[in-house]
């Protein structure tokens, strides 16, 4: 009964507190082993058990442990890969002045982004494609999407504004920009051989000449 209490006290403590830096490592483990499990057999098919063995580990407890269930999983992997996107194509966007070299560096980026990390940006496709809309996890990130494109329809106003770019629906145009990007993603994850740096090239292409105002 006594250990039984003990273990209680200490996941209520870690429940509350900030994790040490070797919870932290962990949940970073479990994660990453997720996002390949899951990138390999699919959402359905990523068990604990999976999981934990291509963690390492020797139980799925250990995932209970660190994780709340699979829902608290899942969102802490969605929340990785935007994490990772976001440190991945910022630089590269903040590192142009003209709106027009900022729209080709986050297409190219995105694109980029799959190239590099491929299981990443699989594994969100899968959670997203199996999340229900109610799902706290899907609510989570469309808001935080909603938001992200709301700063980016800005940037083209302002674009506009500045007379860098043509007479268009801002919010029409990112909406087919982040459209064009998922539909290269979602067919890379299906087809290993397509060239989605090049890909990403001639969409920067494609929308430099759609946005771009003729000298």
């Amino acid at each position: 009964m006594q250990a039984k209490n003990s273990t209680s006290k200490q996941k209520a403590t870690r429940k509350t507190g900030q994790p040490s830096f070797t919870e932290s490592g962990r949940r970073a483990q479990i994660v990453a082993a997720a996002i390949d499990v899951i990138a390999e057999v699919g959402y359905h098919r990523a068990s604990f058990a999976k999981i934990a063995e291509r963690a390492g580990l020797s139980s799925t407890g250990m995932i209970s442990y660190h994780f709340d269930g699979r829902d608290d999983l899942m969102r802490e992997v969605v929340t990785e890969v935007m994490r990772l996107a976001d440190g991945f194509v910022r630089p590269r966007i903040e590192a142009h002045e003209s709106y027009a070299a900022r729209l080709r560096a986050s297409i190219e980026g995105n694109l980029d982004l799959f190239a590099e990390y491929p299981n990443h940006l699989a594994a969100i496709v899968e959670i997203l494609g199996n999340l229900r809309g109610e799902d706290p996890g899907m609510v989570a990130f469309l808001g935080t999407t909603e938001a992200n494109l709301a700063v980016q329809v800005e940037q083209l106003r302002k674009a506009q504004r500045a007379g860098e770019f043509c007479d268009f629906d801002p919010w029409v145009m990112m909406r087919a920009i982040r459209a064009a990007i998922d539909d290269v993603v979602r067919r890379a994850t299906h087809d290993p051989d397509l060239d989605v740096r090049a890909a990403g090239r001639e969409l920067a292409d494609l929308f430099d000449r759609a946005t771009r105002r003729a000298s």
